[in-house]
Formats: structure tokens, sequence, C-alpha cells
């Protein structure tokens, strides 16, 4: 199957993966066609990318790390837990949820079982076939992302809970944020950002004295805005002034809030977001965890329809672990624009001298 941003979609196509809801509900199942209305309203929901079924590529197979049955528990646990905070007074604090570190605790392990079975598999991060609710969705993406680091890191199993806990919750302060001004579609004024910049303090006081939830997963979510060089919030600290938990989510929220499509801009591809945390590394972010992170992430993901510097386009089929950033490309269009005939498969980490020049956005 190919994956397509959902824009670039024609009647006529045919689902890949069937969509699902924020309730892990499916709205479309696999093999659907699709109509010129489908397409808009989909679009309308938040899905930026569809897989499509395709016969020159049927044989491709797209590993999600996490079970559906993990993925459906912890986004329902997600959302029945922050929306339960956000219809609270928004000077409410977490004392009305004393079981909340209990509420996760079993789907935090499910999602750490899951990603030790997959450990070898790199992190593919996309706003893919799951309409589009930005916080419950930016929440599991994190802590799949710093989850997924911290296994290869070589945490402890206790640790890695924690890591996971502070990064499901990281954002929790949000739920007593206006929601008009987070979703709000153009640039925010100095007092909105400054209104958003509270949700740091204010998930750390809903979560340091939550039973259940250790010390330091509220410090992740004290501290994950904050920047090697000091110049992040709320508090301006610097270097291993910061909590390496929060070093990491660092890393994981810049990164998934740049390949998601927002109200106020485009998503950015996995690569050109990889690029902008790499040209901060050393300054806002940890040199060596923006490296670690860029050897394990696939910064050109299966199904990604691309383009070569030869001129020949094609989809990315595989990546090979060590060379992630040099995928086999199979490739079906050539030069000149005529179909490839028959198609054939270039294997960058092999062909030093071709390299992708553009994908299909």
């Amino acid at each position: 199957m190919r994956l397509l941003p959902t824009r670039s979609c024609q009647p006529g196509m045919r689902l890949g993966k069937p969509i699902f809801n924020e309730d892990g509900v499916i709205l479309l199942g696999a093999q659907v066609e699709l109509t010129q209305n489908l397409i808009y309203r989909l679009q309308q929901l938040g899905i930026d990318y569809l897989y499509i079924h395709d016969p020159d590529t049927s044989d491709v197979d797209i590993i999600d790390p996490l079970s559906d049955e993990t993925r459906l528990r912890a986004i329902t646990e997600i959302r029945t837990n922050f929306r339960s905070m956000m219809e609270e007074n928004s000077k409410t604090r977490v004392a009305k949820h004393p079981v909340l570190g209990k509420s996760f605790s079993n789907v935090l392990n499910m999602i750490i079982d899951d990603l030790v079975e997959h450990k070898n598999t790199l992190i593919m991060m996309m706003n893919m076939n799951v309409m589009n609710t930005y916080l419950y969705q930016h929440s599991l993406n994190v802590t799949i992302i710093t989850t997924t680091l911290g296994i290869i890191h070589g945490y402890s199993r206790n640790d890695l809970y924690t890591l996971a806990l502070g990064s499901m919750m990281h954002d929790i302060g949000k739920t007593k944020i206006r929601q008009d001004i987070l979703s709000k579609p153009g640039s925010l004024t100095e007092e909105e950002f400054k209104e958003v910049q509270k949700h740091t303090v204010i998930g750390y006081q809903m979560l340091k004295d939550a039973p259940g939830v250790p010390l330091i997963a509220a410090h992740c979510a004290f501290q994950h805005h904050e920047r090697m060089d000091g110049s992040g919030y709320p508090r301006g600290i610097k270097g291993n002034e910061i909590h390496d938990f929060a070093q990491w989510i660092a890393i994981a929220d810049s990164y998934d809030a740049m390949t998601t499509h927002r109200a106020h801009r485009l998503a950015m591809l996995p690569h050109q977001s990889l690029e902008v945390l790499y040209a901060c590394a050393g300054t806002l972010y940890d040199r060596k965890k923006v490296a670690l992170f860029r050897d394990n992430v696939a910064i050109y993901p299966i199904g990604l329809t691309v383009k070569l510097n030869t001129g020949e386009k094609g989809v990315v089929v595989s990546i090979n672990p060590a060379y992630p950033q040099r995928p086999v490309v199979r490739v079906f269009q050539l030069p000149d624009g005529s179909q490839a005939a028959p198609i054939y498969e270039i294997d960058l980490s092999q062909k030093l001298t071709v390299m992708v020049d553009s994908v299909d956005i």
C-alpha cells in the first residue's frame, strides 16, 4: 500500500487500512472506495495522510509497534481523563482525581510491552488513518517516541514507566487553558502566548501530589519546554538542571508538533522536522539525544512517494535500520514522466550518488 496526503487522494482510490475515530470506532473500512465528498470530510476531520491500496505495493508491510488494542485503550484513557479535567473549573486541581496515576498504569505497561517487542522497529510517526484530536493523539505520540528512545537508551523497566507516564501527561496542564486559545488559527498575541505557557506550571501543580504519580513525572510536565541554553520556560533553567526525561520529551514534543497539521500552519515532513531538531542540537536540545533520535526515526516513512535526484519517482518500500536516511525505493515513473516497465527498486544505501530530492506532500 501507499501513504498519500489526503489532499492528494483522488476519487476511485481504495483505502488500504480502516480509518478510526478518537473512540477507536471504524469510520471507514479497508477497501472502501473514496469519493470527493469523503476526501473532503476526512480533511475536515484532521486526517492528514491515508494508506491507499495499490497493486504495485500490495506486498509492502507497514508495522505498527502498538497493537490495535493498546492504541485504542491508550486513546480512551487519555480522552476520558483529559476531558474530565477540561469540564472542571480551571482552578480545580487533581485532588478530584485520586486514581489518576492508577488509571494509566495498565495502558502504560501495555505500551511498554508492545514497544519492547518491536524494539528494532524505527520510529515512524505521522498523522495517519486516525481522526485527529490533537491533544490526545499528541500525548500518545510523544509517549511512543520517548518510550522507544528510552528502551534504546537502556533504561530500566521502572524508569521506562516513569518516562512513559511523564510523557503521557506532559501537556495535562493544557486542560486548564482556554481551548479557543489552543485552537486559534492565527498567531497568538503576547498575552495569549503567556497564557499557554502557564500549562507547564499548572501541569506540575496537578501532578506533584497526585497518588501514584512519581514526582519526576510531574517535573516532566514542568520542564518539557525548558531548553539546554536556558532560553525555555517557565524557569529558564539550562543543561543538567533539566531532568533527562524532560529533555527526551522536549525532543519528542517538538518533533510531533512539527509533523502534525495545526490550525495555524501545515505540517512539516519527518526529514524537514529532523533538520530543525539537528540545527538546534547543542543549543535547544541535548546533542547526544538528538543523535539517538536521528538514528532511530524513519524520516522517509514506508509507503511515502518520493522523487529522486535522478528524476525518477517511486515509493519507499523498506528501510535499512543501519541507514534509515537511505531507504529502498520502488520506482514506477521514469525521469521523462513515463511509467517504468517493469517497475524496479533502488537501494539508496548501495547507490550513494542517488538520493531523495523531494517528497509528495
